[in-house]
């Protein structure tokens, strides 16, 4: 049915009578025929569940725009990253493969580090091209990109980067038809410079000191001589993001071009230097000024698609890589969860999770079922009627039925593994320690801590001596997910 539906929209140009009055918006602005629905992924860094006004109705921190989102779409209770920390999750989302199945991709990366997305690995991007979407990257990739040496036989380190030169793999041959962003984390990962492209900007890039708010009661750390590109501030780097998708979005619209944009914030990671014009909006501190920026940004993005008359037919995703740093002056980034980022319990990787599709997901709704950053891939595989190969985001779950609001046996995701390490199924989490990953799992897989969601979302009650048959359970099918290679049914 799903297959069917989707034939059904991209088998004509005019798409108007699946979105002309859903939106208050049909009326005041003008509507641009386009045959597919367009997506923005839009993935903030270091939020917590507890940051967005529509997840924590007590937080110190205001997000109208977001919450907008949440309130025109769906809004999922139980959704989580791969990982609790940057680089593992951002590999995920784009290829839907668990990221603790390679070294490289369980690891964090800087600015200089090499690609871990694999040549023959699948992304996100690829996906939308192979089905006639424009693409673009906008922010922070993360995921290592190729850079140009000036020996060869030397590693790959900042003084054998010729960095005039173009760089030999960026985004733009892992799926995407323009990137401008950075290759690690822009505000914390030298060089501080905006690459277009295959092109750093903002030559000659200068030596530059910073000292920067990096915790809460305005603990500072110093960046001492950073290679930075002229024009570079971390105050406007989000800012910067976002006019770029814009202009890309304007362009395709006017192409009448299906567009992929995938929109990765470094929002709200350290360090906490907001833009002067959020700067002690919130009674959370530079931190909480921060979401507040990133709120502003997405409400730059939602107005644009309405501005331009293709709200009604853009699919807008919105989560985070991972669970936030602490809270200040009282605020729980966290909402109601045990952790924070980098931690293995539910607020390390519990983030939120909202989808806005205008006349296919139900306006204002909310979901509980578990879901995985890494299912977007199938999800939209399945929308766009493309069979995956068996080699393809081998660890992602279909969950459009949830979207569509379409019958489904639940639960549509049976189980789902947390790096470093945990596994989930139902209302049980088992957690590991594996201190060898690659050598033999029945060895070194060893269970400590077994909580029970539902009776004890806060996990303090570690049961594990009470369920041993819950346990054995559990460790198998982290054993066999790890051995057989793959989760996705195949």
């Amino acid at each position: 049915m799903i297959q069917s539906l989707w034939k059904s929209i991209s088998s004509t140009v005019i798409v108007t009578f699946l979105f002309l009055g859903c939106s208050s918006q049909a009326n005041k602005h003008k509507t641009v025929h386009i045959a597919k629905p367009n997506v923005i992924l839009i993935y903030a860094d270091d939020l917590g569940f507890g940051d967005i006004s529509c997840y924590n109705p007590n937080s110190k921190i205001k997000t109208p725009h977001i919450d907008r989102l949440a309130k025109q779409g769906m809004m999922f209770r139980d959704a989580h990253s791969p990982a609790s920390f940057c680089t593992p999750s951002r590999y995920s989302i784009l290829t839907g493969n668990y990221c603790w199945r390679s070294e490289e991709a369980s690891s964090l990366q800087g600015g200089y580090g090499l690609p871990i997305i694999k040549q023959d690995e699948m992304t996100l991007g690829n996906l939308f091209q192979l089905n006639g979407y424009k693409t673009a990257a906008c922010g922070k990739w993360h995921v290592g990109m190729q850079w140009t040496l000036m020996n060869s036989e030397l590693e790959q380190q900042e003084e054998n980067i010729d960095f005039k030169a173009p760089l030999k793999l960026t985004p733009i041959d892992q799926g995407f038809d323009y990137f401008f962003g950075t290759s690690g984390c822009p505000t914390d990962d030298p060089p501080f410079a905006y690459i277009e492209n295959r092109q750093i900007i903002g030559h000659p890039l200068q030596r530059k000191s910073y000292e920067m708010i990096v915790g809460n009661g305005g603990q500072t750390a110093v960046w001492d001589e950073v290679l930075t590109g002229q024009g570079y501030t971390h105050e406007t780097t989000d800012i910067a993001f976002t006019d770029k998708a814009i202009k890309f979005i304007e362009q395709q619209t006017k192409n009448k071009k299906p567009f992929f944009v995938y929109l990765p914030y470094s929002l709200p990671h350290i360090p906490w230097e907001p833009a002067s014009f959020v700067k002690g909006t919130t009674g959370a501190g530079p931190r909480g000024d921060l979401v507040a920026l990133l709120d502003h940004c997405v409400g730059q993005v939602t107005s644009t698609l309405e501005r331009l008359g293709v709200d009604d037919n853009t699919i807008i995703i919105f989560s985070s890589d991972n669970g936030p740093r602490e809270g200040e002056l009282g605020h729980s980034a966290s909402g109601p969860w045990r952790g924070f980022k980098g931690d293995i319990y539910e607020g390390g990787h519990r983030v939120p999770f909202i989808v806005k599709w205008p006349g296919k997901v139900t306006k204002n709704s909310v979901s509980d079922e578990l879901v995985s950053q890494v299912d977007l891939f199938s999800t939209f595989a399945t929308l766009l009627n493309y069979p995956l190969k068996p080699k393809d985001a081998i660890d992602s779950i279909d969950f459009s039925a949830v979207l569509l609001g379409q019958n489904y046996d639940k639960p549509v995701r049976q189980d789902h593994v947390h790096l470093f390490y945990a596994v989930r199924k139902g209302d049980w989490k088992l957690t590991f320690d594996v201190p060898d990953f690659d050598s033999n799992p029945d060895q070194t897989f060893v269970a400590e801590e077994l909580f029970n969601l539902k009776v004890d979302p806060a996990e303090k009650n570690n049961v594990i001596n009470d369920h041993r048959d819950i346990v054995k359970d559990l460790r198998a099918l982290f054993i066999k997910y790890h051995t057989q290679g793959y989760s996705r049914p195949m």
